[in-house]
């Protein structure tokens, strides 16, 4: 595929996936239409990249669907001038498209080579300003907290208070909750006392290992 050919199939792509199904922000949908989700993956998956479904990167996990990804991006709120926090970076994708609307980006990843190859791509698409930590990521980033948005690209059995306590009042998390096969998407808002939850509605995500999500 030619490079005209990506950047329509990425118009395609918002425009028959995420605009039908309720994604309104537009900064959300221009950074979907700008970032080239094809380089985030295996050569021999790029024909795929713009489907309706999620893709393999290897050592188990996966590359989100997009609507997925463009809903929990919207969730966040993001206008431009925030510090957002990703707990499983995965691919890189996912950064990518919160350093198209956030000021500043950390990620944190538990998988060396996933994070390596994280970083190359990000680095050659010239989003050099997004860190990324190789830990476990159910217990944040405590040195770079606090957040105005937090997103969790794994499936949890529940909300880890350590997260939590890394958002600022008014900062929002955005999570998917369950079972090991299937959860709900949560958004939770801090306020001055407490925490709101909304439901956005099912999704499946590989599990989040770590201290404060499973442990295998």
């Amino acid at each position: 595929m030619k490079l005209t050919d990506f950047a329509l199939a990425r118009k395609k792509m918002v425009e028959e996936q995420l605009v039908p199904r309720g994604i309104k922000d537009d900064r959300v949908l221009r950074a979907m239409r700008k970032v080239p989700r094809h380089l985030f993956l295996e050569e021999g998956l790029w024909p795929q990249a713009y489907g309706d479904f999620p893709l393999p990167i290897g050592e188990g996990q996966t590359i989100s669907q997009p609507y997925i990804v463009a809903l929990m991006t919207e969730a966040m709120e993001l206008k431009g001038d925030e510090k957002a926090l990703e707990i499983g970076t995965g691919s890189g994708y996912q950064a990518a498209i919160l350093a198209e609307l956030a000021e500043r980006v950390f990620t944190v990843e538990r998988i060396s080579s996933l994070a390596g190859k994280a970083r190359k791509i990000l680095d050659e698409l010239g989003y050099a300003d997004v860190l990324i930590k190789v830990f476990d990521g159910t217990h944040g980033w405590k040195e770079e907290a606090p957040f105005d948005g937090i997103i969790v690209t794994a499936g949890a059995p529940d909300v880890p208070q350590t997260l939590l306590r890394q958002l600022k009042v008014g900062g929002r998390l955005v999570i998917p909750v369950g079972n090991e096969y299937s959860q709900i998407l949560l958004k939770v808002v801090r306020e001055d006392r407490g925490y709101k939850e909304d439901d956005l509605g099912g999704c499946r995500f590989v599990k989040l290992i770590g201290d404060h999500g499973w442990k295998t």
